[in-house]
């Protein structure tokens, strides 16, 4: 069976297990590890985020084609809410109206926090929000009596404003994915409206009943995964259901309890559809929401679940991560719920009303690691049972902790040791890290009415019966390795997460030998994850589409760092914290491209990694984009003293008065509330930040929170089609700055203009967006706004060498960009060939920086060598510029050159250039000319190089390709542990090694 990733820290398996069966069997003390536990298999986890060499990810799916229009009559009304359009937003203080897919209302927003929509409608935000549509109805599309029919979801605080979200009821039935408005009220003042409704205009019967039962349900929706379910059949009576509609049941071939509820979904330009939604879930590694149409089982849409003393209790934690691997010493805390002697901390709040191992229901200390907000428990076979921590009456869940894993080097005896691999302390730690993310969240937004994980919630809203489940050591014994991950079902199922053990593994990912359960980053991020896909779009629907997946990655990082500095677990400042730099044994930038803090990347660089539009690389962009934003606050606000911020994070001083970085955090968690879908891309979570700002501060930041965004593309002017756009437009003008107006003057090496030039904002051009164009053929213009800075750009044209550049432009300037181009003798479009043996070795001299070639995959050196049949004859050759940046799906990272030689050839009277004998080694590159290192060789190392060579002439250029990242690279040699199922040495153990590739060699005159 193919296990699917999702929303992990690296693409990982999703977690999907039972909710409420697990953490009743693990409550009740049921399960138990195996005495004698099988023997591990060779590790079998997956390589770094969306890599090439990961398991089959089946993506979200949303069957509903097309883009409504509005009415005439819906129009004619919408000019009551606004006349200017959304390129006027810096000239007016009216507000703007813009239309969602579904041809109703999809915001209205102010200008400013003095210009409500709305007044006088009375003081219950509820009432309230309603009234504003009923006045609004013939925009929206829809009848006073639609408006009456709207369920309450929930009302939240944003500052002073409540934020109502009602949801559409279709014929009697609720709308399962869109349907939804929020208003943000505010003394009976309308401040910001966003929605998902669709037009419906009172119409009713014109919609058949549901034809399929739910049992018929979600044998459709099993099959539309691929799994095959059997004997499906109601659990417990028949009459049984979890709940707000759902209905629960059970069918071999089919992990834990399913379940199903009656929805209606609407369609652009058609009537909605009734339509079951079924949460399904293959086996303990996935989980999806799939929408079934239920007259003719079809599947409209689907979602995946996963992103990968006796009265004071005490906890001994790593409160970041240990400081070291093998032979590290025992750094951990303790932590108690109230003052004690031998507490570094105490962690009792009112975010938990009850220590966090205490049973709501019997009020009595559960004497493990379970209680409302959290379980966790060990799940070495990956299915089945799960076993907490063993029992400790006097609450004192403080475990030895031996470090090894690491000490022994991933040996596989460690589970049969006497110290079983610390997977106590292991468990402990990871009940303490969900349970301190709960609290953090929860003085954040993240509460009962905004859908938060807990097992009783106390009459504050939501479902509850929904605690986190925290898995550790997940899949150890059927060597799962190198993940995390965390599934979000909808609100009364519990999230679920899997922690695992990390190791070296061939050609995919070279971590050191550590336990995932004590790194924080990893942990944060994780539970991350089932915030925003809880608190965005409401309690049925998560994060959906490249954009909003790749938000999701990103707000996980944000979080992990914010929890890390604000606790004081990590400096405070702009210094992004890495993630997963214990895990991955990386310091610097952990598992990521970069560090937020230090990147190049903007919005015209979706989809720039070698792996193509993919979540974690392009969750980048907007990590960088909110990493400056985050700067500007704390340079406005402060970073305060530790006190504060952790008076801050406890919710115990008033955000309006915290540092900037709190400040920041709280406008995140309010946008969530201000998005009635989770399909969202980055404009529009960008807009409901914007407006979270007006709501809770007055608007007080809108000029950094503007700068900060057109500073990285995603200014006023930027637009995406949907949530799935890989090519989104930029722009980076904003409306608080006087932007500076370029116009792209490029010439050649005689001073003439080049036509065909393309200009990109920032160090990438594969399958990025230039912002300029000197191609009178093409819609994009020449002339582009910028802020005023100095910025690197890259410039291409048709034969000629790729250029990146310094300039800078002051606030205000119009002038033209001059840029220098220098022939790429080399270029194929050019008139130059190139011969060899492999698979699209064009690709390799086609000025080109997204296309790739490579060798044969055998070792043999006369197929990893090229030559080029220079342009123009015999040339003074100075430079060499060269890529080993992959084609998505063309080579692996390991695959790709490390080192390379340069040997030419000048063509005259016998010398043909034709044999090997013809030619001359010019140039030998460093051993890492591109420096890919653990735990795995990442985007910036692998970018277009340029080296200099000495001046030859030549008529033929040879290139050969000396070692791959593989074969070339130390950290990726050699056997790496003790565990005799694992080869780690890349030559040896990885089945790619011998095939080599290059993206792109451009050879220079100057």
């Amino acid at each position: 069976m193919t296990r699917h990733p999702r929303r992990g820290l690296t693409t990982s398996a999703a977690v999907a297990a039972s909710a409420a069966l697990v953490f009743a069997m693990a409550v009740d003390g049921a399960s138990a590890a195996p005495s004698a536990p099988p023997s591990p298999s060779t590790p079998t986890g997956v390589p770094a985020a969306g890599d090439e060499h990961a398991h089959d990810l089946l993506p979200d799916v949303d069957n509903r084609k097309g883009t409504a229009k509005p009415s005439s009559a819906q129009r004619s009304a919408g000019k009551g809410l606004s006349a200017k359009s959304a390129t006027a937003r810096s000239a007016t203080s009216e507000p703007v109206v813009t239309w969602n897919r579904f041809g109703s209302v999809d915001t209205v927003t102010p200008t400013s926090a003095s210009s409500p929509l709305a007044t006088g409608l009375g003081s219950d935000p509820v009432d309230a929000a309603r009234a504003y549509l009923e006045d609004n109805a013939t925009a929206f599309g829809l009848t006073s009596a639609d408006i009456s029919a709207m369920e309450h979801v929930t009302t939240n605080e944003v500052g002073k404003s409540s934020v109502v979200m009602l949801r559409q009821v279709i014929d009697g039935v609720p709308a399962g994915i869109d349907g939804m408005v929020v208003v943000a009220v505010d003394k009976g003042s309308v401040r910001y409206v966003s929605s998902t409704l669709a037009p419906v205009d009172g119409a009713t019967g014109a919609r058949k009943s549901a034809g399929l039962t739910p049992e018929e349900a979600l044998g459709k929706a099993a099959e539309d995964v691929g799994a095959d379910a059997k004997g499906i059949k109601r659990a417990g009576s028949a009459q049984r259901s979890s709940g707000k509609g759902w209905t629960d049941m059970t069918a071999s071939g089919l992990h834990g309890t399913q379940q199903a509820k009656l929805v209606a979904v609407p369609v652009p330009g058609e009537d909605a559809r009734q339509a079951y939604q079924v949460v399904v879930r293959e086996d303990q590694d996935s989980g999806y929401s799939v929408y079934v149409d239920a007259q003719s089982g079809e599947t409209i849409a689907r979602e995946a679940l996963v992103d990968f003393d006796s009265d004071n209790p005490r906890w001994k934690v790593f409160t970041g991560t240990p400081s070291g691997v093998e032979g590290a010493p025992d750094t951990r805390v303790e932590w108690c719920w109230t003052a004690a002697a031998g507490c570094a901390e105490t962690v009792a709040n009112p975010a938990s009303p009850l220590a966090w191992d205490v049973d709501p229901a019997t009020k009595l200390s559960t004497t493990t690691t379970s209680g409302n907000n959290t379980f966790a428990g060990e799940r070495w076979l990956g299915t089945g049972p799960v076993t907490p921590a063993a029992l400790r009456g006097d609450r004192s869940y403080v475990y030895s902790w031996t470090n090894q894993w690491a000490n022994s080097k991933c040996d596989p005896a460690s589970y049969t040791s006497a110290a079983r691999n610390d997977i106590d302390a292991a468990t402990a730690n990871l009940f303490g890290m969900h349970n301190r993310m709960h609290d953090w969240a929860y003085n954040l937004g993240f509460t009962e009415k905004a859908w938060n994980f807990q097992r009783d919630n106390y009459g504050k809203g939501g479902i509850g019966n929904d605690p986190t489940l925290g898995y550790s050591q997940s899949g150890a014994l059927r060597g799962d390795r190198n993940n995390a991950n965390f599934g979000t079902p909808p609100d009364g199922v519990s999230g679920y997460s899997n922690m695992y053990l990390w190791q070296p593994l061939a050609g995919a990912f070279y971590a050191p030998c550590v336990d995932g359960d004590y790194d924080m980053s990893v942990i944060g991020h994780e539970y991350g994850h089932g915030i925003s896909n809880r608190m965005a779009g409401g309690p049925d629907m998560g994060l959906s589409g490249l954009q909003a997946g790749a938000m999701g990655e990103s707000w996980s990082d944000l979080m992990a760092t914010e929890y890390l500095q604000e606790w004081g677990y990590a400096p405070v400042g702009p210094k992004a914290t890495p993630m997963g730099s214990f895990v991955t044994g990386n310091p610097d930038r952990g598992i990521r491209n970069y560090n937020f803090s230090d990147s190049p990347l903007n919005y015209s660089n979706v989809g720039y990694d070698l792996t193509g539009p993919q979540v974690h690389a392009d969750g980048e962009i907007w990590s960088a984009t909110q990493g400056d934003i985050r700067s500007a606050f704390i340079g406005r606000y402060g970073a305060g003293t530790a006190e504060e911020q952790k008076a801050c994070a406890s919710g115990t001083k008033a955000v309006n008065t915290c540092p900037g970085n709190r400040r920041w955090m709280q406008l995140v968690f309010d946008a969530w509330l201000l998005m009635p879908s989770g399909s969202v891309s980055m404009i529009d979570a960008r807009n409901a930040m914007l407006a979270a700002d007006l709501l809770r501060f007055g608007g007080a930041n809108q000029d950094l929170l503007w700068d900060g965004f057109a500073g990285r593309g995603m200014g006023d002017g930027a637009s995406s089609r949907n949530a799935a756009d890989s090519d989104p437009v930029p722009s980076f003008r904003s409306p608080y700055s006087r932007s500076a107006t370029l116009t792209a003057a490029p010439t050649d090496e005689d001073g003439r203009p080049v036509p065909g030039t393309k200009v990109y904002v920032g160090e990438y051009t594969a399958r990025s967006t230039p912002v300029a164009d000197t191609d009178p053929a093409t819609a994009l213009p020449a002339t582009f706004e910028i802020g005023a800075g100095e910025r690197t750009y890259t410039v291409t044209a048709p034969g000629k060498a790729q250029t990146r550049v310094t300039f800078s432009a002051k606030a205000g300037q119009t002038r033209n960009m001059p840029v220098k181009l220098i022939d790429n003798l080399s270029d194929t479009t050019a008139g130059a060939t190139i011969t060899g043996e492999g698979t699209a070795v064009q690709a390799m001299a086609d000025g080109d920086e997204g296309t790739t070639g490579t060798t044969v995959a055998t070792p043999t050196a006369a197929q990893r060598s090229f030559t080029i049949d220079l342009v123009g004859g015999r040339q003074q050759v100075r430079k060499v510029q060269v890529s080993a940046l992959p084609q998505p799906g063309v080579a692996g990272r390991f695959q790709n050159v490390r080192q390379f030689t340069i040997s030419t050839c000048d063509a005259k009277g016998r010398v043909t250039c034709s044999q090997d004998a013809d030619f001359s080694e010019a140039y030998t590159s460093p051993a890492d000319a591109f420096p890919g290192d653990a735990p795995r060789p990442v985007a910036p190392e692998l970018k277009m190089r340029t080296f200099e060579i000495p001046r030859t002439p030549a008529t033929h250029v040879k290139v050969e390709l000396v070692t791959n990242q593989c074969s070339g690279g130390p950290a990726f040699q050699g056997e790496q542990d003790n565990d005799p199922n694992n080869a780690t040495d890349c030559t040896t153990g990885y089945s790619g090694a011998a095939k080599m590739a290059m993206t792109e060699v451009q050879v220079l005159r100057r």
